[in-house]
């Protein structure tokens, strides 16, 4: 069995692995990763030798850390990767470069039918007739998109929303709420099969699905890390947050994950925080005493136009793992054109967590 996994922020483990009589046998770490002194590699191998094969990521990383040599240096791997990338092995995990992706980046759309469009999709990448599929969002109006288990009244203020002609919208993922304007944010979805995450713990595919963004705004001069369990941030401050829901697969078989990000660009803080309820205790829990201070804007740290960083993010993606143009199908824009209608611009939906 093989698997792969690219620690956030570090380098890529390979581990080669054969399971004998429910124990590990014949395993072999290998990968792009600095380690000093030499025998720690081989001290790796060892101590994973003979590990049960149903020890998780965690306790795999505890036998290699008993086991290397004092002094040992580890630079782009962690023993949690190695330990991730034998679980991945185990699961028969893919890999991003497995899948041909699609990309899909079309006109500004209403917020309730980008709602519905994300589960459509990933209900289609489910049942597998659709590829995985990278979506950029263009807004088509103002809104508010709260989480699916937040309450509506403690997160948005229904006068601040309406004097601004703010829309209000459910997504079918948990999480916070989220204050977007056309043009000042950057929105993007990711719907993959399954597989792609198999071996990660919930929190882990969250930095996984992530790490290529990272990636893009290295390149762009930003220094930014995924800070548990669904931020980006920087320095600077907070410039990103992270949701994602699964979604079964037709008859209860391997299903998709969505996993979608709102990036700040230029964010009107002064109009969110008349929108939306935010308290102090979940100010203060970020480590600011402003809404202001929360929001970072893209736009200053890059000093891009936001088309120059959207095309910046989607030529990394493609050349990381290929990406062709693709676009949403009749078929797919009818049923979420009725799901948005009959589900995410319905009060009953809106207003499930009164």
């Amino acid at each position: 069995m093989h698997g792969e996994y690219k620690v956030p922020g570090g380098k890529l483990v390979v581990v080669d692995v054969d399971v004998e009589d429910g124990v590990l046998r014949h395993v072999r770490v290998a990968g792009d990763f600095f380690l000093e002194p030499d025998e720690a590699l081989d001290a790796v191998n060892r101590a994973l030798e003979g590990a049960p094969a149903d020890t998780d990521a965690a306790g795999l990383a505890a036998r290699i850390e008993a086991a290397l040599p004092a002094g040992t240096v580890m630079y782009g791997l962690t023993s949690e990767g190695v330990g991730i990338a034998v679980r991945r092995a185990l699961a028969h995990a893919t890999d991003w470069t497995d899948y041909d992706w699609q990309l899909i980046h079309e006109a500004p759309q209403p917020p309730a039918l980008h709602m519905a469009l994300d589960e459509v999709l990933t209900a289609e990448v489910a049942a597998g007739r659709r590829a995985p599929t990278l979506r950029v969002w263009e807004w088509g109006a103002p809104a508010v998109i709260i989480g699916s288990f937040q309450s509506l009244r403690n997160e948005v203020d229904p006068r601040g929303a309406a004097r601004h002609g703010i829309e209000v919208v459910r997504r079918i993922s948990g999480g916070g709420a989220m204050f977007v304007e056309p043009g000042n944010t950057i929105t993007y979805s990711l719907s993959v099969p399954e597989s792609l995450v198999q071996g990660l713990s919930f929190q882990d595919s969250y930095a996984y699905l992530d790490d290529w963004v990272l990636g893009a705004l290295g390149d762009m001069g930003i220094r930014a890390w995924y800070q548990p369990l669904n931020d980006i941030a920087t320095d600077q401050g907070k410039i990103a947050g992270a949701a994602q829901k699964r979604i079964v697969g037709p008859g209860g078989g391997p299903g998709a994950v969505l996993h979608h990000v709102t990036m700040s660009y230029d964010i009107d803080a002064d109009k969110m925080v008349e929108v939306l309820r935010i308290g102090r205790e979940k100010l203060s829990d970020k480590g600011t005493r402003s809404a202001k201070k929360r929001v970072d804007p893209l736009r200053r740290q890059t000093g891009l136009a936001r088309e120059a960083v959207i095309d910046r993010m989607i030529a990394s993606f493609r050349a990381r793992y290929g990406l062709a143009q693709g676009k949403v199908t009749d078929e797919e824009l009818a049923r979420a054109e009725e799901l948005a209608r009959t589900k995410f611009s319905s009060p009953e939906w809106t207003a499930r967590v009164p």
